[in-house]
């Protein structure tokens, strides 16, 4: 199994980006997916995850009302639609799968990551 994490890159605050996530190798037609952000001398902090079959959502309070996950079933792909972005959600954000489905915000839950994109927001 791979994860494809592309789409971020440098936006000025209250600007908008939309990373994605593509995955390779197996379907998680009953798992779930999920976006973290890592700081430098900090833990790797949840985001948010999306049930793949019934395409239930959840979010850190941080991001709830600016964030959205979303999926194309089709492509394979998770999305974070993310607005109104602020200085402090600079970050890499990683994109993580579980085979289970569920509500996991620790990343030592999932079983598979990407690799990272980096998302700078300017003040």
């Amino acid at each position: 199994v791979q994860l494809q994490a592309s789409g971020g890159g440098l936006v000025q605050a209250g600007g908008s980006l939309r990373p994605s996530c593509v995955a390779s190798g197996r379907t998680f037609s009953s798992g779930l997916m999920g976006w973290f952000r890592q700081v430098p001398g900090k833990e790797r902090e949840f985001v948010a995850s999306l049930n793949w079959s019934g395409g239930v959502t959840y979010y850190a309070d941080s991001v709830k009302g600016r964030f959205t996950i979303s999926r194309d079933n089709g492509k394979n792909t998770v999305y974070l639609q993310m607005n109104s972005l602020e200085p402090e959600d600079t970050a890499v954000y990683y994109c993580a799968a579980r085979n289970m489905f569920g509500v996991f915000t620790t990343a030592s839950r999932y079983d598979y990551w990407g690799q990272g994109t980096l998302v700078t927001v300017s003040s």
